[in-house]
């Protein structure tokens, strides 16, 4: 056989052995064993179908509701989303039998409802195709959280009861959506195979959660219906143990990417290896981007017809030939079996263009970072920008910075703007990712309450955060300051500035939500030090690329103050900046050539480093040995989805001068499991309190900063980094690693200094 369907067969001997080998069920055997080996065949074919069941794993018909119904959404579809339920469905029904899968590329300004789009789209091709469910992944975990509430309900209100539905990321056991019932009522799975009681929940989320088999280590992907992080379908193009399962998984679902423009080239190289497979299994697949630049998705679009069937040299060089472009706004879908494009119709286009134009207006705000900038000082210019917010008129403001210590410098800064003018210092909200995971789930929630699409809007918000709120996060503010960053990203800032404003001018804007009266029109202010004569911030580091920051630089200036027209003006504006273009360059500048230089240099170096870890295409495995083509270990948690610093979990606790170690500074909750057993609610309270830094902050002082001699043996709580930090008088003092100051501030996050 062909070795990609060997794949598959070995992907479902995996699966069997791990069904069969459960211990409730080998213990069971054990019990009716007899002396006939047919008599023992014919009873594990009569258990089949009941392993397969309890796992989780028989798919469920979903009863498909109106738009509005299924997707939870008053009124009706808009422009695009009419174009995918009647001119694709329309498209996918003409082709007959030739159809072998296909690509789907949609493309659209943030806040035009592209995750609705894509499960449209999902079922027009499911229809056609056969699949049973589908892989929505997204880019990091917060915004796979985020999508896993709205893809349950979308599941549940389709009398979906029966599906499983999982979250699959490292962390998905901590979200309150997704995790295991508390000590209370009924019994449930630990992470640690235990049962202990649970308490009850809602019927949907009792109902959307997956069984306890689905939530093992590499099993997620196999529920009928999974959301995460894109990580976890990229591990099946790595050569690590058990990717032909990850394969298996993918191989009869539609599987859909969000945020397809926030991959680096590594990353991209992974994506399109998987596309290649995805092609020969003949997997529907739709890529959802705001942003994406024409060069990288047509090399996702060629990665993927290159599995879907056998090239001729000529028909090879015909593919290399042709440049896939998606109209935008709308949507391009490429079938698997002989390369034919269909489009959304100029309608459509032109229908969806006129429901979500709006003119943009850009301001570039010439800045100097520091303390000596004067009036031209980035702080200043930011106080100057929101005087108008602090007086009666009040407003909501988002303040996008480029890294987590502006970010709290601002916050701090802006605290005391608005004390001085005798208001709420309150009002102004800090997100970044690193806060405590418990706590950054409630300020996720706070600031998504308060300028998103329902409920009261205060009467004057500021919100000051970093990259954190570029993805899929549904905010409306009425002005976004930014840094200067890549155009893709500052579009994709801007999207988090009068998002609903096309919602409400079909439905009415409630009366509680009004726009103060100095916003009269969307507004992105670009704050730019390249502007000022000065070159890019020392405390950026390489957060960007120089050139790519040059270059939007550029691009901004040359426009002159002329607003940028959404959506017309978006994907030209990407390609300015993002697109490979030969003879783009002034090569005549000896600044701007050593960053292109730079920039490329990098680019291809990572794109070589995925070249050589990803496993072959499909088509070009000569054997199952293809799949773990590299020499050495192949455990996942050792191959890299991800090129950069490593990174570790942090904890920080608090020493108190009584000795008692406390996961609070006030000591009211000691640290588990130090005279007694650790329960799954202990481990799940001290892994909320943890946050993600880079592993290179405790190079050489790791030692000093191990975990609790009781956590050593725990797959989890073992791996951590502990901070201890020493509570005196009332007040925590910093902890001096590595040359650093590190302390956790409940107002600021982890300040290190």
């Amino acid at each position: 056989m062909e070795a990609p369907a060997a794949v598959l067969v070995t992907g479902l001997v995996i699966l069997a052995d791990w069904l069969v080998s459960q211990e409730h069920y080998l213990r069971l055997r054990q019990s009716m064993l007899g002396t006939s080996l047919d008599g023992h065949f014919a009873q594990s074919c009569l258990d089949a179908e009941r392993l397969v069941r309890e796992a989780g794993l028989l798919p469920v018909d979903l009863e498909y509701k109106g738009f509005g119904e299924a997707y939870g959404i008053e009124g009706e579809p808009n422009a695009l989303q009419r174009s995918v339920a009647e001119e694709l469905a329309e498209a996918v029904g003409e082709r007959g039998e030739v159809w072998r899968g296909g690509i789907m590329l949609v493309t659209a300004a943030p806040g035009d409802g592209k995750s609705e789009t894509a499960m449209e789209a999902e079922r027009v091709l499911a229809g056609r195709f056969g699949t049973r469910g589908f892989a929505f992944l997204l880019p990091t975990m917060a915004t796979s959280d985020q999508m896993y509430a709205r893809v349950a309900g979308v599941v549940a209100r389709q009398a979906g009861e029966g599906a499983g539905l999982t979250l699959t990321h490292s962390m998905a056991w901590l979200n309150g959506a997704y995790a295991e019932d508390e000590p209370g009522g009924g019994r449930v799975l630990t992470c640690e195979g235990d049962e202990e009681e649970g308490d009850a929940r809602s019927r949907w989320e009792r109902d959307m959660r997956p069984r306890r088999w689905l939530r093992g280590a590499g099993r997620a992907l196999l529920a009928q219906f999974a959301v995460g992080t894109v990580d976890q379908a990229l591990m099946a193009v790595l050569p690590v143990r058990h990717n032909a399962l990850r394969l298996l998984a993918l191989s009869n679902k539609t599987f859909v990417v969000d945020e397809a423009h926030a991959y680096d080239p590594y990353m991209q190289v992974l994506l399109g290896r998987l596309l290649n497979w995805l092609g020969w299994f003949g997997v529907p697949v739709v890529l959802l981007s705001a942003t994406l630049p024409v060069s990288v998705s047509d090399r996702l679009i060629k990665e993927y017809l290159r599995g879907a069937r056998r090239l001729t040299k000529q028909e090879r060089r015909e593919l290399e030939g042709r440049t896939f472009r998606a109209p935008y706004p709308g949507w391009l879908f490429v079938d698997g079996a002989d390369g034919t494009a269909t489009a959304i119709s100029r309608v459509r286009q032109a229908e969806q263009a006129a429901e979500r134009r709006m003119s943009l207006s850009v301001r570039v705000e010439p800045v100097v970072h520091g303390e000596a900038g004067g009036d031209r000082g980035r702080l200043a210019v930011i106080e100057r920008l929101l005087e108008p917010l602090a007086a009666e008129a009040g407003g909501c403001a988002l303040v996008v910075c480029n890294t987590v210590p502006e970010a709290q410098g601002t916050y701090l800064r802006l605290r005391e703007f608005l004390s001085a003018r005798g208001l709420d210092a309150g009002q102004v909200l800090l997100l970044h990712a690193r806060f405590p995971a418990e706590e950054r789930e409630e300020r996720t929630r706070l600031v998504t309450a308060g300028l998103g699409r329902s409920g009261p809007r205060p009467g004057r918000r500021i919100v000051v955060a970093t990259q954190v709120v570029e993805q899929s996060l549904d905010l409306d503010a009425d002005v976004v300051i930014s840094d200067l960053a890549p155009l893709a990203l500052l579009l994709q800032r801007a999207g988090r500035g009068w998002r609903h404003e096309a919602w409400w001018a079909v439905r009415g804007r409630p009366g509680d939500r009004p726009r103060p009266a100095w916003a009269r029109q969307p507004e992105l202010v670009v704050l730019d030090p390249l502007a000022a004569g000065r070159g890019v911030p020392g405390q950026w580091g390489e957060v960007y690329a120089e050139f790519l920051l040059r270059a939007t630089s550029e691009a901004l200036a040359q426009r002159g103050g002329k607003p940028v027209e959404i959506p017309q003006d978006v994907q030209d504006l990407v390609e300015e900046v993002h697109g490979h273009r030969p003879g783009r360059f002034d090569w005549d500048d000896p600044a701007k050539s050593a960053a292109y230089t730079a920039f490329r240099g990098k680019e291809l170096a990572e794109r070589s480093v995925g070249d050589v870890l990803v496993i072959p295409r499909a088509r070009s495995v000569a054997g199952l040995h293809g799949l773990h083509h590299l020499d050495g270990a192949e455990e996942e948690w050792q191959a890299a989805t991800r090129l950069g610093a490593d990174a570790v979990r942090l904890l920080c606790v608090y020493v108190h001068e009584s000795g008692a170690v406390t996961l609070d500074p006030a000591g009211a909750r000691r640290l588990p499991g130090m005279d007694g057993p650790l329960r799954v609610v202990d481990v799940r309270a001290v892994m909320g309190r943890t946050i993600a830094v880079n592993a290179d902050w405790f190079r050489g002082e790791r030692e000093a900063h191990r975990p609790p001699v009781e956590w050593a043996e725990h797959p989890l709580l073992g791996d951590l980094v502990v901070l201890r930090q020493p509570v005196s008088g009332g007040r925590v003092q910093p902890v001096r690693v590595c040359g650093k100051s590190l302390h956790l501030d409940p107002d600021l996050g982890l300040v290190r200094k």
